[in-house]
């Protein structure tokens, strides 16, 4: 079997038996942002990678509000400063989702969509508990088959679908990586972002349609070669202004609040 035949099963997956899961988180989406607030969008490692799919892209629009830390997902470097070793460790450290989201104002009427394949590291459970205890609501995008394989590492004994009010799975093989080299020992080819994108775009396009049913249409981010030069450059504008408005909304404005170690 080739990669591209394991990602076309993998999606073939998503749409069978994730659709329902998709269509709540849209719900959710539209409720936050058809009311003026947003969504955070949250991934640590790899799972940045949707995040940036949501907004800022072509064909995307405001209210999905990116929470993404460098310290976790700058990754290029490898070895050395900025490495993985440190990458890694850091999205295990207790604490540190609280230091993140002490720079937000986190509001009922909001709403969370956070990604991680497995669902175990501190920084995501506690992301997920602290949005859940502030009465947001949390939409986690994770892998089933990963969640369950080895025993929770979190001190509360929990992972994150654990505190979602809906969990989508991303549909991957255990391990994420999906062919079999002949000669090599482990596979190769992760699927993982592929699953990841077609969760968001699918969940994009939902909640467009939504807020469009709500008599709500935002400003996409769209190219000049569709619209014409003044008219990109104007909808662009508009998007950011837009989301600079609603992010500014939810920046913590005010003392700074002490975070245990």
């Amino acid at each position: 079997m080739s990669w591209i035949d394991e990602a076309r099963h993998v999606l073939d997956r998503i749409e069978s038996t994730q659709s329902e899961a998709i269509e709540r988180a849209a719900d959710i989406a539209a409720a936050a942002i058809g009311g003026g607030g947003v969504v955070h969008t949250f991934g640590t490692g790899h799972s940045r990678i949707p995040v940036e799919e949501m907004f800022p892209r072509y064909g995307s629009y405001p209210g999905w509000h990116p929470l993404v830390e460098l310290s976790m997902t700058f990754h290029t470097e490898i070895a050395g400063s900025n490495g993985q070793r440190q990458a890694m460790f850091i999205e295990r450290v207790p604490g540190f989702a609280a230091a993140i989201l002490a720079n937000f104002k986190l509001r009922p009427s909001d709403a969370i969509l956070m990604f991680s394949a497995t669902g175990r590291n501190a920084v995501p459970v506690e992301t997920a508990m602290l949005a859940k205890e502030a009465g947001l609501k949390v939409i986690a995008v994770t892998s089933a088959s990963e969640a369950r394989a080895v025993p929770a590492t979190h001190e509360s004994g929990t992972i994150l679908a654990d505190h979602a009010d809906v969990v989508i799975d991303i549909c991957t093989p255990l391990g994420d990586a999906a062919i079999a080299i002949d000669g090599w020992a482990n596979k190769v080819g992760p699927v993982s972002s592929i699953a990841n994108i077609t969760i968001v775009n699918e969940l994009k396009v939902r909640t467009a349609q939504k807020l469009a049913d709500m008599g709500i249409e935002l400003p996409v981010l769209t190219g000049a070669q569709i619209v014409g030069v003044d008219a990109s450059a104007q909808l662009f504008e508009s998007a950011y202004l837009e989301h600079a408005r609603r992010k500014a909304d939810v920046l913590k404005v005010g003392p700074a609040i002490r975070v245990s170690a």
